[in-house]
C-alpha cells in the first residue's frame, strides 16, 4: 500500500475517528440493558389567523435556459419549460368583493446579445400555458402565443411582446375554498437561421391582477 504523507495521515485519522465514534456509539446501544424510557407527547396549537388573507403569486425558480431543438434549414428553434407558478388566496369568500376574478399575465423583454449582437425581439418567443393542478372547470390557462415566424400561419397571439394571459380564474369567491393552483408554460423561441451565435438574455415577468 502506498504511504501517506503526513498532512493525509492526519486526514485520514481524523475521518476515521469520526466513523469509529458512531459505531463506538452503535455498539453500546445494543450492548447496554435498558432500565426504563420516558415518553414525551408534542402537541401544538395552531391559532387561526385573524387578519386578512391575501392573494399572492409565487414561481419556483428565478432562471432557466432554452435548449435548441427542432431547426431546420430555415428556423432556428430553441425550447424549454417555464418554471412552476403558482397562486395562492388565503383570504375568506366574505373578504373578496362580488364578482372579483384573477388573471395572471406575462411579457418579455428583447433577447440582448452579451457581446453586443444583435437584439432577438421578443415576438420571437411564444408560450402555450397549461394547468398542472388546477380544477379546468375554476381556472383556464390562456392560449397559446406564436413566434412572429410563424405569423403567416398564425396571425393572432404573435411574440410576448404584450401583456399575454398566462391563466385566469373566472369567479374568486366561487374557487378560493381550493386555495392554491399551480401551472406553467411551454416556451419556444424561433428565429431566423441567419441570427448571430451568442448568448442572450431576456426577461420575462409575470403579474398577477384582481
Amino acid at each position: 500500500m502506498k504511504k501517506l504523507n503526513t498532512a493525509a495521515r492526519v486526514a485520514a485519522v481524523s475521518a476515521g475517528m469520526i466513523v469509529l465514534t458512531g459505531v463506538a456509539g452503535a455498539g453500546i446501544a445494543t450492548a447496554d440493558e435498558n432500565h426504563g424510557d420516558g415518553v414525551v407527547d408534542v402537541t401544538v396549537e395552531i391559532p387561526q389567523i385573524d387578519e386578512p388573507g391575501v392573494l399572492a403569486l409565487t414561481v419556483a425558480g428565478e432562471s432557466m435556459s432554452l435548449a435548441e431543438n427542432g431547426s431546420d434549414d430555415l428556423v432556428r428553434q430553441f425550447t424549454g419549460t417555464l418554471p412552476t407558478v403558482t397562486v395562492t388566496d388565503t383570504r375568506t369568500a366574505d373578504e373578496i368583493p362580488e364578482g372579483a376574478y384573477w388573471y395572471v399575465i406575462g411579457s418579455a423583454t428583447d433577447f440582448a446579445g452579451a457581446a453586443g449582437e444583435p437584439a432577438i425581439g421578443a415576438e420571437h418567443l411564444g408560450w402555450a400555458p397549461r394547468l398542472l393542478d388546477a380544477d379546468p372547470g375554476s381556472v383556464a390557462a390562456g392560449d397559446e402565443v406564436h413566434s412572429v415566424v410563424d405569423s403567416s400561419q398564425f396571425p393572432d397571439n404573435v411574440g410576448l411582446v404584450d401583456e399575454e394571459l398566462f391563466a385566469m380564474a373566472f369567479d374568486s369567491q366561487d374557487i378560493v375554498h381550493e386555495g392554491q393552483w399551480t401551472a406553467t408554460a411551454d416556451l419556444k423561441l424561433r428565429t431566423p437561421a441567419t441570427v448571430a451565435p451568442g448568448s442572450y438574455a431576456s426577461t420575462l415577468t409575470l403579474s398577477l391582477f384582481e
